[in-house]
């Protein structure tokens, strides 16, 4: 049996430990490589049993060239890389990881908007440039802080993210606002309001966006939707890019139709230089980090590795 990886960079570089898939499975043949360019995927994929990807784009025209290939093995819970439909047709599974990086993600939605509301670092170099000691005061801001408790926190997607995320604002004192596909009771909750996109992003003084990326959806955080948020609103995404339109929200940023956004994602990553977000006003932009904890990519790997070994015993789990 060999199995490859072909971005373990994803995984690696801090952990320096494939262990858990490399003994997957007993006497397996086992490599990996860092990155892979599209023109190298079937080459290094040319005797794989098993691949493990992590944004590897796979179709059609790796699949039919690649005739042992028997289970692909994403290494996230994002599978949009992987054409389902011509995996089924050649007879490959897929399975994905939906559980690993549930509290890191929620964490870095509350870091980028303290950012954001507090500005800590700006303030400890103002401090190191002697503007704290030029104001001659015994306190010193360089702009309006702002306390979350009493606020609105939207939440666009309400599963396992979505409820880490919403469960940290509860904390903040903030009251929790939710659209999502599927309306569901879920414990902790019940004071929650439900409504629909428009009303969240109307109501909201925090919107954190959740959902998956579909065709359906992708750009739908557009100029309408943008420009019915309160001015001193917050929009975070730590989902996917493609749920905004990036021109749009550059522009609503511009005019002042909202405060500020909080941005782990982008369209294309890495972003372009031409995306307008990296002029945009009062946009922080982080390198899609929120689920890179060392502990979510311990478990990332681990969860691989199971994941491997039930698909070898018969009894292939999280399979999409």
């Amino acid at each position: 049996m060999n199995i490859v990886v072909l971005d373990g960079r994803a995984l690696e570089p801090e952990l320096q430990n494939w262990s858990p898939i490399e003994n997957a499975i007993p006497g397996a043949n086992f490599s990996w490589y860092p990155t892979t360019d599209a023109d190298d995927v079937v080459s290094r994929s040319a005797d794989a049993e098993i691949l493990v990807i992590n944004k590897i784009k796979l179709g059609e025209a790796q699949f039919s060239q690649l005739p042992n290939l028997k289970l692909i093995a994403v290494s996230a819970t994002g599978y949009d890389v992987v054409d389902l439909a011509a995996a089924a047709k050649h007879g490959v599974t897929v399975c994905n990881v939906p559980i690993y990086s549930t509290q890191s993600v929620a964490q870095h939605v509350f870091a980028m908007l303290l950012e954001v509301l507090h500005r800590p670092y700006e303030h400890d170099q103002a401090i190191r440039r002697g503007d704290w000691q030029a104001a001659g005061q015994f306190t010193f801001w360089l702009s309006p802080l702002t306390e979350l408790a009493g606020k609105k926190f939207g939440v666009v997607g309400f599963g396992r993210i979505g409820q880490a995320t919403a469960k940290l604002a509860q904390a903040f004192g903030m009251q929790i606002v939710i659209s999502s596909r599927t309306k569901k009771e879920v414990a902790g909750f019940e004071s929650a309001t439900w409504c629909d996109i428009d009303e969240l992003f109307q109501t909201s003084d925090v919107v954190s966006l959740h959902c998956p990326q579909t065709d359906s959806n992708r750009g739908f955080v557009n100029q309408k939707l943008l420009s019915q948020m309160k001015p001193t609103a917050v929009l975070v995404n730590t989902a996917r890019g493609g749920l905004i339109d990036e021109a749009e929200l550059a522009q609503c940023l511009n005019d002042g139709l909202l405060a500020a956004a909080c941005l782990d994602v982008a369209t294309s990553e890495p972003i372009n230089p031409d995306n307008p977000l990296l002029t945009a006003k009062n946009c922080l932009l982080m390198p899609h980090i929120a689920w890179t904890t060392v502990e979510a990519r311990s478990r990332l790997m681990n969860y691989v590795a199971e994941n491997i070994q039930a698909f070898v015993s018969g009894n292939p789990i999280n399979v999409l």
